[in-house]
Formats: structure tokens, C-alpha cells, sequence
């Protein structure tokens, strides 16, 4: 099995029992060692009292990316420290989609970024990640 299949298979399992993600309504469109590549839409029921999507949304859209791309080299990674920074509101019916960068990874750490955009490609946010790699393999 090759990385990209390996990576799939763990993320199959992660998303599969994942039911925050699925009511997130998130789509996986690419996944490989350290890369996840998501899509999802914003629904109505995740605007807070502004009319803009709740910044929870956002966070938990780019955390399940983090996830994703930190656990698909094989060794089960929990998050230590997180980050984001909103640049940009988002309305009911964007279409975002969360692209990670694996910017280090050793025995121990992983450090990510994700960036997301919406669909005329304008920057909604980013977020960083940092993970602790266990010893455990998926």
C-alpha cells in the first residue's frame, strides 16, 4: 500500500466515525502523507446573531482538515495547540474549501497550516496546528 492509500484508509476510519464532521457536511476532496484538501458549504443554521457564519465553524471546518493531514502518515497525532485568524466573513451558500501545508513534521511534533478560501478564491481564514505524534500507529 502506497502513502496516498494508506492515508485514505486512515482518514475513511477517522471521517466514519467523525459525526461532527458529516453534519459539518464536509466533503474530502483530496488526502494524502500530510495533505487534506476539504469542501463544505454554509448553511443557514451556522450564522450567529450577525447573519455571518459563527466563527466555531470555520474553526471546526479547518480542525478536521488538521486532523485529517496530521494522522495520515500512520501514527495517531493529537492536537496541542491551535490558532485562527478570520479575515473575511461568510454568508449562507459559500462554498469553502480548507487547504492544509504540513510545515514540519519530526518524531514528536507536526506543525500545520490551513488555509481557507471561499469560492471566488478570496482567503476567509487561516489556522495553525500543532500536533503530538504518538507512538501508536492507526
Amino acid at each position: 500500500m502506497n502513502g496516498k492509500e494508506k492515508a485514505t484508509k486512515i482518514v475513511d476510519q477517522m471521517y466514519n466515525n467523525d459525526a461532527f464532521s458529516q453534519w459539518l457536511g464536509i466533503e474530502r476532496i483530496e488526502e494524502d502523507e500530510g495533505k487534506s484538501i476539504l469542501r463544505m458549504t454554509i448553511r443557514p443554521e451556522m450564522l450567529n446573531g450577525f447573519g455571518i457564519a459563527h466563527g466555531g465553524i470555520t474553526f471546526s471546518f479547518a480542525d478536521s482538515a488538521f486532523a485529517f493531514a496530521s494522522n495520515s502518515h500512520g501514527r495517531k497525532s493529537v492536537s496541542i495547540e491551535t490558532s485562527i485568524s478570520h479575515t473575511a466573513p461568510l454568508r449562507a451558500g459559500d462554498v469553502i474549501t480548507a487547504i492544509t501545508s504540513e510545515e514540519s513534521l519530526s518524531n514528536k511534533i507536526g506543525i500545520y497550516y490551513i488555509k481557507i478560501i471561499k469560492q471566488d478564491g478570496q482567503q476567509v481564514a487561516l489556522f495553525k496546528g500543532t500536533v503530538y505524534r504518538t507512538t501508536k500507529e492507526w
